[in-house]
């Protein structure tokens, strides 16, 4: 068994939101909750912050949420697990809350986002934070009937977060007014990227009002992303909580050389440590993500798939599963890679490194969230040392190398890369046991 052990250490910049037990005395009332009722928003958002239990705004709100409110252009650079949801959203809500508002026939809020997942978790945090508020909020994307989303839209919307897909669709019918869009969001737009999705929203922009707020949110900075943010920005104010693609400080990151056929087997045996209490595992394609899942299942281990060729319900059952722990691993593709917002996963294993180094980062992301730290393993065969070397030449980083592993490739099928400076708090070498632990 290959030891992946779990500690824990505080992060102040890998956290959504600083979290308090309810009965805390610092979540006794919004005027104790100091940090955000500094930031000016108004008491009912308090209220809803309180109840949730959270106390300190992470760096990208604090940094983000006066600019908001004030209805400035922002372009904020942040990765994933800092908070970014509620950076908009509370300033927003705060916003379309101010006394005077008229209700309006189409929504004042449109919030463009890659995957069905992450739409989902965006309008469920509006839900949340605007829980004493008078503000509707609905959500379309592709994949499920319209009947309910057009509904919706028909009974009147404030914020509407929308798939770009399925919202071009809608608008096409005539479903989706846009007449009255104030606020326009881009979330991730880095993945909207890779999806292709920047032509249609450069449809969509061109039917909304000129006269609106932007803000664009993006964990990697690309250049067709620059492009797009000189663009639609007006005089943007600019927040960054870390550099263009670096990863969390407090993951640490792990490759382990093997040959592609002996992956499987290598996952198995990993899997056999407790420590992996809530695992994701990276594949590059969806025959491959359902592959591993069978294997896993037909090995004892309680896992679920997810990638773009499920049905909505079917994703979010798997969702729901990992989320509540009736499934320890989730199998998913980088189509997945966003839209998962679980507290609690200790390990990220890259089953196959993916093609594209951005993709990395986000991946990795889905640990080390709420304070925590957490694990990155990657498996990485002969073909794959490629991407291997384009993802430490992104980071700007080395990645640690398990060099005695059950499985390991010898030197024709995957060289180890020379020992040199390491990410993870390991020294390369050994035996592979208890290399590769989280700090919690």
């Amino acid at each position: 068994m290959i030891a992946t052990s779990s500690t824990s250490i505080a992060h102040p910049t890998s956290a959504p939101l600083t979290h308090v037990p309810s009965s805390s005395p610092a979540a006794q009332s919004p005027a104790q909750v100091n940090g955000f009722a500094a930031l000016g928003l108004r008491d009912p958002i308090l209220r809803a912050i309180v109840t949730e239990g959270y106390t300190t705004p992470t760096p990208i709100q604090v940094q983000s949420i006066p600019f908001v409110m004030q209805g400035r252009d922002l372009l904020g650079c942040a990765q994933t697990g800092t908070g970014k949801t509620a950076a908009f959203a509370l300033p927003l809500l705060h916003r379309m809350s101010e006394p005077g508002q008229t209700r309006r026939r189409g929504p004042r809020v449109l919030a463009l986002v890659p995957t069905r997942e992450l739409a989902v978790q965006i309008a469920e945090s509006f839900g949340v934070y605007g829980r004493n508020l008078s503000i509707k909020c609905t959500v379309v994307f592709g994949g499920v009937s319209q009947g309910a989303q057009v509904a919706a839209l028909r009974r009147g919307v404030d914020v509407l977060v929308a798939t770009p897909g399925r919202l071009l669709d809608l608008m096409s019918q005539g479903c989706v007014p846009l007449e009255d869009v104030e606020t326009l969001v881009l979330d991730e737009a880095d993945r909207m990227l890779d999806m292709g999705f920047i032509d249609p929203i450069r449809r969509i922009i061109s039917k909304l009002p000129s006269k609106r707020q932007n803000l664009l949110f993006s964990a990697t900075m690309p250049p067709p992303i620059a492009t797009l943010a000189d663009q639609i920005l007006r005089n943007p104010a600019k927040v960054s909580v870390a550099p263009v693609a670096t990863t969390v400080d407090t993951v640490s990151q792990w490759v382990l050389f093997v040959r592609q056929s002996d992956k499987r087997a290598l996952l198995r045996e990993v899997l056999r440590d407790p420590a992996l209490t809530r695992a994701i595992v990276f594949t590059r394609t969806k025959a491959g993500a359902n592959r591993v899942t069978r294997d896993l299942e037909a090995s004892g281990v309680s896992a679920e798939a997810i990638h773009g060729n499920k049905s909505q319900n079917a994703r979010q059952k798997a969702l729901g599963a990992f989320r509540d722990g009736q499934v320890r691993v989730l199998v998913a593709t980088d189509i997945a890679a966003r839209g998962i917002d679980v507290d609690g996963i200790s390990h990220v294993i890259n089953f196959e490194l993916p093609n594209e180094p951005e993709s990395y980062v986000h991946r990795i992301g889905r640990t080390a969230r709420a304070g925590a730290s957490g694990v990155a393993l990657s498996f990485c065969d002969a073909a794959e040392k490629t991407y291997l070397r384009d993802i430490e030449r992104l980071t700007r980083s080395r990645i640690s190398v398990v060099e005695n592993h059950p499985y390991i490739a010898n030197s024709n099928e995957a060289t180890p890369i020379p020992e040199r400076q390491q990410r993870g708090g390991g020294r390369s070498g050994g035996n592979g046991r208890g290399h590769f632990r989280s700090r919690r």
